[in-house]
């Protein structure tokens, strides 16, 4: 019997899971770190502690390795792999300052053209001179791939999506190769592809396999879309971590910037959806998750609450409303905690719904389910809202981890070699 692991890093934690040719959870790990200056040291540190916080004899049985990142989290590295400068974060709306650049060289629609893109980003460092010196750029799960591997300049075309890869051709397209800095950017391979045996020194450290296989990675919320039990057109999954993102399996891909909606290749199908700074982030701002939980009790779920928010902690979202400008919305705020507690999770599941409505405005398979991960699918208070707000049936994914999605990816890549 062999074990697949699964390792996924978000915004200020890591987590691993192994499990077993019948989908079985094996093992977990988890290791928390907090954004720092040095935070390449914190991931390099989460991700060995998470190896070593699996039994020996679960290590001893690991066939395959995958790590998924967030979404547009990038780093420049030298020739060794060392990274130059801190890396730019998922939302890191710097690239706003290039967006005449962007309207230039890429087309109108393109995911790429979001403040946020890795495209973005890498034009901002190029106009920082900072590429100039850099080897290879890498998306995080590329660069925690690389740590395991060894092997430089890989990525999947689901991180490579932002940079501009065409997924729909598997290639750069040419308006991309043209680029001063376009040897920068990583050779694109499905997720889920073995890349290289795991490095001599961690089979040694760790007691793996020296067959052990670590594959390329995927996204963090397409890794919690695997772990859903999603699979038909019209099932979605909304991810509600510290951010607010949502997938919807289509038979048609939808692409439109200028409301930050994107597409996936999944296989013969499309995930089409788009990422909001809004979410859990929010809340714990306001609220302990003690706090969430005895204060959600008093809220009746079936009336609606008439506040209405756009709940951010600073200015500027991606989608549905795509505006690095958008100011937040927070007023007024009643003294009773139980009512603003209420308009926070009642706006944060009208956006939701005005995401979902969206795709479906733009051409998406028509919404039928969904299922929800992250930790904000632990309130039923909220489940009960958000599906008085979608008008759908709103069900807890069948695995929540998002490691659990990149463990599966992690089994596929030596089921289907």
């Amino acid at each position: 019997m062999g074990l697949y692991l699964g390792i996924d890093f978000g915004t200020s934690g890591a987590r691993a899971i192994a499990i077993d040719d019948a989908g079985k959870i094996q093992a977990e790990a988890q290791s928390h770190f907090l954004n720092a200056k040095a935070l390449t040291l914190l991931w390099r540190n989460a991700l060995l502690a998470l190896l070593e916080q699996l039994p020996g004899n679960i290590r001893s049985q690991i066939d395959a390795i995958a790590i998924d990142g967030t979404s547009s989290t990038v780093l420049l590295c030298d020739r060794a792999g060392n990274p130059m400068d801190k890396p730019l974060l998922y939302n890191d709306a710097r690239g706003i300052a290039v967006k005449a650049q962007l309207q230039e060289i890429a087309p109108p629609q393109n995911v790429v053209q979001s403040a946020t893109s890795s495209l973005a980003k890498l034009l901002w460092w190029q106009n920082q001179g900072k590429t100039t010196q850099a080897h290879y750029l890498l998306h995080q799960a590329d660069w925690l791939g690389f740590l395991l591997h060894g092997q430089l300049g890989i990525s999947d075309y689901h991180n490579a999506l932002k940079l501009g890869y065409d997924v729909h051709n598997l290639t750069y397209p040419d308006w991309l190769r043209s680029l001063p800095s376009f040897s920068l950017l990583p050779q694109v391979y499905a997720p889920g592809s073995p890349v290289s045996p795991l490095k001599p020194d961690l089979v040694r450290r760790f007691g793996f396999p020296d067959t052990c296989q670590v594959c390329t990675g995927t996204t963090d919320s397409i890794a919690a879309f695997n772990a859903s039990g999603a699979t038909q057109p019209g099932e979605a999954v909304t991810s509600l971590g510290s951010t607010l993102v949502i997938k919807l399996l289509s038979q048609t891909p939808v692409d439109n910037s200028r409301y930050g909606i994107y597409s996936h290749r999944f296989g013969d199908l499309w995930l089409t959806g788009g990422a909001s700074n809004t979410g859990g982030a929010v809340l714990r701002h306001f609220f302990s998750d003690e706090m969430l939980d005895s204060i959600s009790q008093e809220i009746d779920p079936d009336v609606e609450s008439p506040l209405e928010y756009y709940p951010l902690l600073s200015k500027g979202d991606r989608f549905p409303v795509n505006d690095p400008e958008l100011a937040p919305q927070l007023d007024p705020r009643p003294d009773d905690s139980v009512q603003f507690l209420h308009g926070l999770l009642e706006s944060i599941a009208r956006i939701e719904a005005q995401g979902y409505q969206l795709l479906q405005d733009f051409g998406a398979t028509p919404l039928t389910q969904v299922y929800t991960a992250g930790g904000g699918a632990k309130n039923p208070t909220w489940v009960k809202i958000r599906q008085r707000q979608l008008r759908v049936p709103v069900a807890i994914s069948r695995h929540a981890a998002a490691a659990y999605g990149t463990a599966l990816l992690a089994r596929r890549s030596r089921q289907n070699p």
